[in-house]
């Protein structure tokens, strides 16, 4: 027995990279795991691997949570954890064209205030409920040249703070996963940038779901897979002004086509 077992977990962003990885975890300790994803394949692929049950579609909107969260209770049960997975890396300057902006506040962030929002009333009167984000370490720490994905990120983690500070003590954990690189499409398709920051120190989708557990039996919000992540962003609070310096530096040293330089 864990305490996992006969739990209902829904995972979005499930078919594939730390989504799966999630969903094996769970599963794997005895939960009953609804995998989301916009590709219904992978959705299906997985939630078949995990004895699971699959609900693709967008989980970002307000029509796509209503969706996700009826099915999963018709399906499987009332929800106990939902993992707020899905993501999107959209790079650019302060320029780059209002889609890509409006892509990621709805998928990065109003995703999970949708969420939160459907979920924590029941959770708040059965007194328990466990709601995962997954962020970024960019969200602690920022990424040069790409100003949608560092800023949404950055509102993620902020999202997730509050709801830990307004209903831990109504019976709901809250956690944040802050990972650097991790060994994913979302890293393959970062370019070079994404790659020369990243790929280096970049861990496997299964350390990050490893990370989660041990956090969740630890009762820690802040999960970070690369531990190095903990002291620069104490480093970052400490001093600011040095640790921007570094981050300039850091974004000279990268190509200038990666970083939308202008002449």
């Amino acid at each position: 027995m864990t305490r996992f077992d006969g739990q209902v977990v829904v995972v979005t962003g499930g078919g594939r990279g730390i989504g799966e990885a999630y969903a094996r975890r769970f599963a794997g300790l005895g939960a009953t795991v609804v995998v989301n994803d916009l590709d219904a394949g992978a959705a299906d692929e997985v939630a078949r691997a995990v004895g699971g049950l699959a609900v693709p579609g967008d989980a970002s909107t307000e029509a796509g949570v209503e969706v996700l969260l009826s099915a999963a209770g018709s399906l499987a049960g009332p929800v106990d954890v939902f993992c707020a997975n899905a993501g999107v890396a959209r790079g650019g300057l302060e320029d780059v064209d209002e889609k890509a902006w409006e892509t990621s506040w709805q998928v990065n962030v109003l995703a999970h205030v949708r969420a939160a929002r459907a979920l924590v009333p029941s959770w708040v009167a059965r007194g328990r409920g466990t709601f995962v984000s997954t962020v970024s370490a960019a969200g602690l720490l920022s990424i040069p040249g790409a100003a949608p994905y560092a800023v949404t990120k950055h509102a993620a983690y902020a999202f997730a703070e509050w709801l830990s500070m307004t209903y831990g003590d109504k019976g709901i954990g809250v956690h944040a996963v802050c990972p650097q690189g991790v060994r994913t499409r979302m890293l393959e398709d970062s370019g070079d940038a994404g790659k020369a920051l990243m790929e280096a120190s970049a861990v496997e989708p299964a350390a990050v779901a490893d990370a989660l557990l041990v956090a969740i039996e630890e009762c820690r919000f802040l999960v970070l897979p690369h531990p190095e992540v903990g002291p620069m962003y104490a480093g970052r609070a400490d001093d600011p002004d040095r640790w921007l310096e570094g981050m300039r530096r850091l974004a000279s040293s990268l190509p200038a086509s990666t970083m939308g330089e202008r002449s």
